[in-house]
């Protein structure tokens, strides 16, 4: 897909202005933090063009359907996404935190583009249009999970009011409950399902069903935090996820024999912005 599943992070605030100091109970060392808030995810996603591998059976050569082939113009984007999020940070000295990130899974749609159309004469007899405004999303829905660790130097001293902060870390992305479009689905099985259900010799309706692998990915971090009294702050980040991630959609045959994974590298690249309250304590 032009991009899936895809993940989780925080921020954006102008790091611009360098604050004055007030006394301000400030984050500092062996405090923690807590901070609830939104977060809007924006992803730019691109994808590689599907590459589809077919059960190899006997009447596949005759009709000029090669066992695997790359459907050049195809590809996969994702959608934005907006969700509840929130924050805890451990600060180790007065400038340097570890922030984990947790919150209610965001939801995406995922949309499909050009035409699956395999080369050849097995072309004119099996495709699939991937852009039809009437299938898509082809995705209809998806939970992506991003567990995310950040380490944070956060500048100036405790007192300061404001503070900007950098965070370096990591984060590991999957997603779940991943939900095809029902149109989708059927065009695929009347375009491309029944044929090679035929040519396999497993008679019977077939299937679609989509699937994404997991993935490592690094995260950077920048924001301000803004201390408000003793124990209570503003804070608004931006984080940048450089993710990539692997979709993939099987057809089954009725008796649960795959006849063709498709598979396209979808790279969302997502930046989260985050805006909270945080509680010190």
């Amino acid at each position: 897909m032009r991009s899936k599943k895809p993940v989780f992070g925080a921020m954006v605030a102008s790091l611009g202005l360098l604050a004055a100091s007030t006394p301000a109970n400030a984050q500092k060392a062996g405090q923690n933090t807590l901070t609830v808030g939104w977060f809007n995810i924006r992803t730019n996603s691109s994808s590689t063009a599907l590459s589809t591998n077919v059960l190899p059976v006997p009447i596949n050569e005759p009709l000029g359907l090669p066992n695997s082939f790359t459907a050049e113009g195809t590809s996969l984007s994702t959608s934005n996404a907006d969700t509840l999020g929130m924050t805890f940070s451990h600060f180790f000295t007065d400038n340097i935190a570890l922030m984990g990130i947790a919150g209610i899974p965001p939801r995406f749609k995922i949309s499909g583009h050009g035409e699956l159309r395999p080369p050849g004469p097995a072309g004119a007899l099996s495709s699939q249009n991937l852009g039809d405004p009437a299938l898509n999303p082809i995705i209809a829905d998806s939970r992506q999970w991003s567990l995310a660790s950040v380490a944070q130097y956060h500048f100036f001293e405790p007192s300061t009011k404001l503070r900007p902060f950098v965070g370096l870390g990591a984060s590991y992305n999957f997603f779940t409950n991943i939900e095809v479009n029902p149109a989708f689905a059927r065009s695929v099985n009347e375009n491309m399902g029944a044929t090679l259900a035929a040519a396999a010799g497993k008679p019977g309706p077939t299937s679609v069903e989509a699937d994404a692998d997991p993935s490592w990915s690094p995260v950077f971090n920048i924001g301000a935090t803004y201390n408000v009294s003793d124990s209570w702050a503003l804070t608004a980040s931006a984080t940048y996820i450089p993710m990539t991630t692997t979709s993939i959609m099987r057809i089954r045959a009725a008796d649960g024999t795959v006849l063709a994974v498709s598979k396209a590298k979808i790279k969302p690249k997502p930046v989260i912005f985050f805006a909270g309250a945080t509680y010190k304590f």
